[in-house]
C-alpha cells in the first residue's frame, strides 16, 4: 500500500473517530442534564423547553453520526474504492476537449454525491424538522430551492470552474497564483451581488415598515456611525419557523435582514440589542478579518495544490490511475479536510472571541439585560441546548455556550 494511502486513512481514522468521540460526549452530557433547567435560566426557561431542546439535540446527533459514517463510506469508494477513476474513465470516452471532460467530471460527481446524501436532508427537513415543530417547508418549495440551487451552481460555478482549469493547464508553474486572483474576483463579485441579485430568487425581502422600530433602528445605526443599503425583513416562515437576523453585502450594498420569525418573537427593546450585537461585528471589522483570513488560507491552498498536482503518488495513492487537472481539483477537495479537521478548534476559538467582543459592543450601546433576554427567547425558539459538552463546545461551536455568554454580558 502507497505510503500517501497509508497517511490518509490514518488521519481519516484518527479524525472520524475523534469527532464521533466527540460528539458521543456532547450526546451523553446533554441527556444527563435533561431533567434539570441550569440554575441561572431556571426563572426563563421551563422544565418542557429545556427537555424539547435535549430531545432535538440528541435527535440531530444521532442523525450526525449516521451521516458521518456514511459519509467516511462515500469518501472511501470515491477515492481508494475506485468511484471517481471510473467516472474518470467514462467521460474520457467521449474523447472530448480535456478542459470540457474535466468539467463534466467534476460536475457529474457533485450531482451523483448530492443525490447519494439527498435522503439525509430529506429526513432532516421533512421528519426530524417537522416533528419538533419548525418546518414549514412544502415538497415543492423543497424541489424549487433544490433546483435553482442546481441551476445557480452551474451559472455561477462553471465559468469560474473553467477559468481555474485553463490556467492549471496553461498558465504555466505558478497558475495558482492567478487563479487565486481569480478566486478572490469572483468571492468578492459574489458578495456584492448576493443581497440584490440571489437572495431574492430564494426569498421576498419587503423593507422594514415605519414606525417605532424603525425609528429606534435607526437611531442606534446613527450612534454607532453605520450606514447601509436598508432594513428588510425575510419571510423566513415559508420553510421554517427558527429566527435569525444577518448582515450581508459589503460596501454601499451592505444590508440588514431580519427573519419575520424573529420580529414575532422579539420587543422592540431585544432587537435593538441583536441589532447592537450585530453592529459589533462590523465595529472590529470581523468580517472583513474572516475575509481576509480564507484569502490567505485559500492562497495558501492553492499554492499547495500546486505542488500536489505534479506528484504523482497524489493521484495513486486516493485512487486515480491517470493525473489530470481536474482529477488534482477534485482530489484535493475531498483530501483536504480529512487533514485539517484537527484544526478545527483555532476557528471556532476565533469565532467565539469575535462574538464576546460582538456581546461586549452591544452592552456599550444598549441595555445589556435586553440582549439577555433576546438571546433566551433564540435559544428557546430555536430549541438550542443550554448544557453542550464543554469539550465538543470547544472544538466545534462558533458561539460560546449559553450560560458562558450569558455570564460575561451581566459582567459587562
Amino acid at each position: 500500500m502507497p505510503i500517501f494511502t497509508q497517511l490518509f486513512l490514518t488521519f481519516l481514522a484518527i479524525g472520524t473517530l475523534l469527532q464521533l468521540w466527540l460528539l458521543l460526549r456532547h450526546l451523553g452530557h446533554v441527556s444527563r442534564h435533561r431533567n434539570q433547567v441550569p440554575g441561572e435560566f431556571s426563572d426563563r426557561v421551563t422544565l418542557n423547553e429545556h427537555q424539547k431542546a435535549a430531545d432535538y439535540t440528541l435527535a440531530k446527533g444521532r442523525l450526525t453520526i449516521l451521516e458521518a459514517v456514511v459519509g467516511v463510506a462515500l469518501l472511501l469508494i470515491w477515492t481508494l474504492g475506485g468511484g471517481l477513476d471510473l467516472l474518470d474513465h467514462l467521460w474520457r470516452g467521449l474523447a472530448w476537449a480535456e478542459i470540457t471532460i474535466g468539467m463534466l467530471f467534476i460536475f457529474s460527481f457533485f450531482l451523483i454525491n448530492n443525490l447519494l446524501e439527498m435522503p439525509f436532508d430529506l429526513y432532516r427537513t421533512f421528519r426530524l424538522e417537522t416533528a419538533f415543530g419548525f418546518n414549514r417547508t412544502t415538497p415543492q418549495q423543497y424541489l424549487k430551492d433544490r433546483l435553482l440551487g442546481l441551476m445557480l451552481s452551474i451559472l455561477l460555478g462553471g465559468p469560474l470552474l473553467w477559468i481555474v482549469l485553463q490556467l492549471m493547464q496553461g498558465a504555466g508553474q505558478y497558475w495558482w497564483l492567478a487563479a487565486w486572483i481569480a478566486w478572490m474576483g469572483f468571492t468578492l463579485t459574489l458578495s456584492w451581488a448576493y443581497p440584490k441579485f440571489i437572495a431574492p430568487l430564494f426569498n421576498r425581502f419587503t423593507p422594514l415598515d415605519d414606525g417605532d422600530m424603525r425609528n429606534r433602528i435607526q437611531s442606534l445605526l446613527q450612534r454607532c456611525g453605520f450606514t447601509s443599503d436598508g432594513i428588510f425583513v425575510m419571510d423566513g416562515s415559508k420553510r421554517s419557523n427558527h429566527g435569525n437576523a444577518y448582515f450581508t453585502g459589503f460596501g454601499k450594498s451592505k444590508r440588514i435582514v431580519f427573519f419575520d420569525t424573529l420580529l414575532d418573537a422579539l420587543t422592540i427593546d431585544e432587537m435593538e440589542a441583536v441589532l447592537a450585537h450585530e453592529l459589533g461585528h462590523f465595529r472590529y471589522k470581523h468580517i472583513l478579518k474572516q475575509m481576509l483570513l480564507m484569502g490567505l488560507l485559500s492562497l495558501l491552498g492553492l499554492a499547495l495544490l500546486g505542488w500536489l498536482s505534479q506528484q504523482p503518488w497524489f493521484y495513486n495513492g486516493l485512487g486515480i490511475s491517470q493525473p489530470s487537472n481536474a482529477a488534482a481539483l477534485l482530489l484535493f477537495m475531498l483530501a483536504i479536510p480529512v487533514f485539517t479537521v484537527f484544526f478545527t478548534p483555532l476557528g471556532s476559538y476565533l469565532s467565539r472571541r469575535y462574538e464576546f467582543q460582538a456581546d461586549n459592543y452591544a452592552v456599550r450601546q444598549t441595555n445589556g439585560e435586553f440582549l439577555v433576554q433576546a438571546l433566551v427567547k433564540l435559544y428557546q425558539d430555536n430549541a438550542s441546548t443550554l448544557t453542550p459538552d464543554p469539550l465538543y463546545s470547544l472544538f466545534h461551536d462558533s458561539h460560546p455556550p449559553a450560560p458562558v455568554r450569558i455570564a460575561n454580558i451581566r459582567n459587562r
